[in-house]
């Protein structure tokens, strides 16, 4: 059991571990040579070119202003500067909705922080029940700020009741204000979006097999049948597995290619070279630029006939579609409706964003997904438990009193003062941190094989596993694993009669192990994200051994996004100890405080200089915070009343019970409230944007717009591509020049319009769409790959996957 000296050791050494890692950061982000990798946003949205090409060798290296050094933690109030509305432009309204979970933690958590301290710690401390009891129990200094020393039938708990009552008020006020305003603020973000291919197109899974007909044909006859007026356009799917392993190998190539015209441009003087055989070890020496222009030549022969053969094979089509319409109303109806009078068969749904499909999982049928997730689940539900294994060692670290008792042996090496506070203090936050290290990336592969087709539903149901992992690993076999080895002398000399109210008293003690994980994880672990030391390693080593061009370096420096499947499983493990230690333990309550203020100004930096998120749900995750806080609540009322129950309080205990039964009518009403805003798409607001395009945009050739939105990727000729491109820029140069010698050259407008070999007939492909993007006629730049200052910039705004779907 940790002491307030073990206590204080441990918030020594997490503020000094804070501390020396923000110092670091503060000094590293400074310096030239790590500009890419403290401000890679910038560099994608192409706001900052690189401080490296300026000055002298060291300069270039090593930052020789001292005023900089004077200020370097400015990165403060520049985190604070950038408006919301701005944040919402800069990084999308996912980054902005999740900063504001870190406010809604201080808007809740402040007042009760501050009524738990000069209400409940007085009539705590003030009972001195544990007095009696240090003879049973392990307990230390800061369990008699605690429920615990609340003596059992005392008229004080009446107290405790009225403030839970109060607590969860104000929880439910903050929760129904900022659901209204996140539900708002999706709207407005939805409604104020530009016409994208996910708006007019939804995925078709589970295609029934018509005998002498082919996917394409039975897909083209039943929506032209059931939606006669709005179906516009499809685009198959294909098996094309081989296909993208030469795709990867031809940009292998093309890498070296381009690294090799660098290194020719350098020095011209003399040609690199190369051994043919492996690795080019050993074999005949060539010219390395014609060596691969010519392994290139070959390997898209090869790619060609790949692709005849995918395009003859029938099989190759997978029974899976995405069907597009003239329209977002017609869109709606039929992601939203059920299309056959099998619900297995034909199952509709708003397709995500290009960029954030998971085309791997779009071919798996229905059975096979009921199966897998039933599979999953079990795995889950293992796994939870196998992880209680390293759930109780850790406990056993955090109670060594316990231990003691039963194995004196040990205690020689236990009562060495250093090595105890360490042992209690420090050790078994940070052991619980490793632990769960790699548990994240398991459950989203585990995710991934349950089948979900968007890279942001995945991110969701792995933080959804990993949330009920918290819940019962982290929170409840804590408290249950560390009961149990702190009075294991008393579980095994006492009546079972007495073990409930031994349970009873325990529980508000494992309160010293929650904040040495807080102070772990919330305050050292929160510096150690802003410092960015794995990423900065990675770059340093990438750009020393593998970095060849340009585009590598962009590649190396990797920004990342914001980790959900991790961060919002843990954030909301931090409100659950908040609101269940509110009333039991309130001492805990500050440490709470400091990590949402901390982690709010941290991430709010990354999110403005670093992360680059890779898709935008426009705040789909929000319905799964709020179910979250509520089932927090739920459990502390349970707890609380179970607690009570051990002290005897027969009075005061069944004025709880209506508690839960008023916080789930909330919860009901704030599902049926605000929760088909992002659910469902309304008619209304459809209809409302299609009376503005056809008012505004009357003109516009939407078949041709979709009609290459949802190829693979892969199937882009990026060949095609760059003659189309040139050709066009030829063209565009001379009506520029012709016209006026000065004018500044836009970018092309749509181009000359092709059939594309994987696209049916009616279908006009773009070529010098960018693979993986949407071409958008009004914004040709909006997706252009350009360099500018010999910077290569990558499309910097992501897609708005808003679409809706019913999570299990």
């Amino acid at each position: 059991m940790a002491t307030l000296q073990d206590i204080g050791v441990s918030a020594f050494i997490n503020i000094l571990g804070a501390f020396a890692f923000l110092l670091a950061f503060a000094l590293l982000r400074i310096q030239p040579i790590n500009d890419r990798v403290y401000f890679p946003k910038w560099y994608i949205s192409g706001g900052r070119s690189s401080p490296r090409r300026a000055g002298n060798f060291v300069g270039k290296l090593v930052n020789l202003n001292i005023k900089t050094y004077l200020t370097f933690l400015n990165w403060m109030p520049q985190a604070l500067k950038m408006s919301e509305a701005e944040i919402i432009n800069h990084a999308g309204l996912d980054s902005a909705v999740f900063l504001r979970i870190y406010t809604l933690g201080l808007k809740i958590f402040v007042p009760i922080t501050i009524l738990a301290l000069l209400i409940l710690i007085p009539v705590n401390v003030s009972s001195g029940t544990l007095f009696f009891l240090r003879k049973e129990l392990v307990m230390s200094d800061i369990d008699k700020l605690s429920i615990s020393n609340v003596r059992p039938r005392s008229i004080r708990f009446f107290i405790h009741i009225a403030l839970q009552y109060a607590f969860t008020t104000w929880t439910c006020f903050m929760l129904y204000k900022e659901y209204d305003h996140v539900a708002s603020m999706r709207l407005r973000f939805l409604a104020s979006q530009r016409r994208h291919a996910e708006q007019f197109t939804v995925v078709v899974r589970n295609v029934p097999h018509v005998s002498g007909r082919s996917v394409f044909d039975t897909v083209e006859q039943f929506f032209k049948k059931n939606h006669p007026n709005t179906y516009l356009c499809q685009q198959a799917v294909y098996n094309a597995s081989k296909f993208a392993k030469l795709v990867r190998k031809r940009d292998r190539l093309r890498n070296w290619l381009d690294y090799n015209q660098l290194k020719f441009e350098r020095h011209p003087d003399k040609r690199p070279t190369r051994k043919k055989g492996f690795l080019g070890i050993w074999g005949e020496r060539v010219d390395s630029i014609e060596y691969y222009k010519q392994q290139i030549k070959l390997l898209e022969k090869n790619m060609a006939s790949e692709r005849q053969k995918i395009l003859k094979d029938s099989k190759s089509i997978l029974p899976v579609s995405f069907v597009s319409f003239n329209s977002r109303w017609g869109a709606a109806v039929c992601a939203q409706t059920q299309q056959s009078k099998n619900p297995t068969l034909w199952l509709t749904n708003w397709a995500p964003d290009p960029r954030d499909i998971y085309w791997c999982n779009l071919a798996i049928p229905f059975v096979s997904l009921t199966i897998r997730k039933l599979i999953i689940s079990l795995s889950v539900f293992a796994l939870v438990f196998f992880y209680m294994i390293p759930i109780a060692f850790v406990q056993s670290l955090a109670n060594l009193e316990g231990l003691e008792k039963v194995a004196p042996f040990l205690r020689p090496v236990i009562e060495l003062k250093f090595i105890k506070s360490f042992l209690q203090g420090f050790l078994p936050g940070l052991a619980l941190k490793i632990f769960l290290y790699i548990l994240p990336a398991v459950l989203m592969i585990m995710s991934k094989i349950e089948g979900y087709i968007a890279h942001s539903t995945l991110e969701r149901r792995a933080a959804a596993k990993y949330y009920y992992f918290m819940l019962v690993n982290v929170f409840l076999g804590s408290i249950i694993a560390g009961t149990a080895f702190e009075q294991l002398d008393a579980f095994l000399h006492q009546s079972p009669t007495q073990i409930p109210r031994t349970i009873g008293v325990s529980i508000p003690m494992k309160a010293t192990f929650f904040i040495t994980y807080i102070m772990v994880d919330g305050w050292a672990g929160i510096a150690g994200e802003i410092l960015r030391l794995k990423p900065l390693i990675i770059f340093h080593l990438k750009n020393m051994f593998l970095v060849k061009t340009e585009r590598d370096r962009e590649k190396a420096m990797n920004p990342g996004s914001v980790d959900f499947p991790e961060t919002l499983p843990s954030l909301q493990l931090y409100f659950l100890l908040g609101i269940v230690y509110a009333v039991v333990t309130p001492i805990l309550l500050p440490f709470i405080l400091v990590f949402f203020a901390f982690a709010y100004l941290v991430y709010r930096h990354q999110i403005i200089n670093v992360y680059n998120q890779q898709y935008e749900s426009a705040a789909a995750f929000w319905p799964h915070v709020h179910s979250r806080i509520i089932a927090s609540l739920l459990i502390s009322q349970l707890l609380l009343l179970g607690l009570l129950s051990t002290k005897k309080a027969a009075k005061s205990t069944p004025l709880l019970v209506i508690l839960p039964i008023l916080t789930l009518s909330f919860h009901k009403f704030c599902k049926s409230r605000f929760e088909p805003a992002f659910r469902r798409y309304p008619l209304e607001e459809a209809m409302e944007k299609d009376i503005l395009d056809r008012t505004t945009e009357s003109d516009i050739n939407l078949k041709a717009y979709l009609a290459d939105a949802y190829l693979h990727p892969i199937f882009h000729s990026f060949e095609e591509e760059e003659l189309v491109e040139v050709e066009v820029k030829v063209e565009r140069n001379k009506s520029h020049t012709a016209s006026d010698p000065t004018t500044e050259i836009n970018p092309p407008s749509p181009p000359h319009q092709v059939n594309h070999p994987f696209s049916p007939p009616h279908y006009m492909y773009h070529p010098s769409s960018p693979p993986q993007h949407v071409y958008e006629p009004s914004s040709p730049s909006h997706y252009a790959y350009h360099y500018e200052n010999d910077i290569y910039h990558p499309p910097s705004p992501p897609h708005y996957a808003y679409h809706y779907e019913n999570e299990p």
